[in-house]
C-alpha cells in the first residue's frame, strides 16, 4: 500500500512539473522592413545611438525629417505611411563609425510577458571604406500591449 502511495504522489510530483512554462515559449514576430542601411551625414543627422519605438504619426514625421536632414534617405523606404492604430515602428540606430560595412540586424521574438529585439552589430571583415556611416533598422511590428524590450 506505501509503495502505490508512493508511486501515485511521484507521478502528480512529476505531471505537475510542466516544463513547457508559457514565459519559455519564443515566438517570432512577424515584421515588415521599412529600411535598413547607413546614413552617411557623418553625424549632422544629429541621431544618437539608440532604439526607438514609435506610436504616432507625429514622431514617425520627426525621425523621416532628422533622417533626411542631410540626405534623403525615405527615398528608399518600403512605405513612408504607417496605420499607427494597426502598428509600431521599432527604430534601431548604431553609433557612428569611421568606416564602411557596418550593418544591423534584428531578430524579433516574443513570449508571454515581453517583446524581445534582439540587435547584432555586424563588423565587416578585411579592408573597408573609409567613410563615416550610422547603421540603422527600423521595422514595423503589430501592435501590442507587451513591452518591448531590447537586447
Amino acid at each position: 500500500m506505501k509503495k502505490n502511495v508512493l508511486i501515485i504522489l511521484l507521478s502528480f510530483f512529476v505531471f505537475s512539473c510542466n516544463s513547457d512554462d508559457d514565459n519559455s515559449k519564443m515566438l517570432n514576430i512577424e515584421s515588415t522592413l521599412i529600411s535598413k542601411g547607413n546614413l552617411y551625414g557623418g553625424g549632422d543627422e544629429g541621431i544618437v545611438e539608440q532604439n526607438l519605438i514609435i506610436t504616432d504619426q507625429n514622431t514617425w514625421n520627426s525621425l523621416i525629417t532628422q533622417m533626411n536632414s542631410i540626405n534623403n534617405v525615405s527615398d528608399n523606404f518600403s512605405e513612408t505611411d504607417i496605420d499607427f492604430s494597426e502598428y509600431k515602428i521599432i527604430a534601431v540606430f548604431d553609433g557612428i563609425k569611421g568606416n564602411g560595412g557596418h550593418n544591423l540586424d534584428l531578430n524579433i521574438m516574443s513570449n508571454s510577458e515581453n517583446i524581445i529585439v534582439s540587435v547584432t552589430d555586424l563588423v565587416p571583415e578585411g579592408n573597408a571604406n573609409t567613410v563615416i556611416t550610422q547603421p540603422y533598422y527600423i521595422v514595423k511590428i503589430s501592435s501590442s500591449d507587451l513591452p518591448i524590450i531590447f537586447e
